[in-house]
């Protein structure tokens, strides 16, 4: 049994290009639309900076630790450094 679901890393932008924030999903326009309140579901960090925006986009990834693990290492980051990786 194969598994057909991909992951994605994403980086979103807020509005003022002044916040970042990383998520991962397996569907990001959904999960962007959650984050701007227009679905339930979004991120209580993500309140403040709507809207938002994806600046970057990594994978597909065929697992969740797979993403999990690019997600972490740009949570390390700062800032702009996010989407210059």
């Amino acid at each position: 049994m194969s598994n057909s679901v991909e992951w994605w890393v994403y980086v979103l932008l807020s509005d003022d290009a002044a916040r970042t924030y990383v998520g991962i999903a397996t569907d990001v326009d959904r999960r962007l639309r959650q984050h701007n309140g227009e679905l339930v579901g979004g991120a209580r960090s993500t309140r403040a900076g709507r809207p938002w925006s994806v600046a970057a986009r990594h994978g597909p990834y065929a697992d969740r630790g797979a993403a999990s693990r690019r997600e972490a290492e740009l949570k390390r980051l700062r800032g702009r450094a996010r989407l210059e990786t």
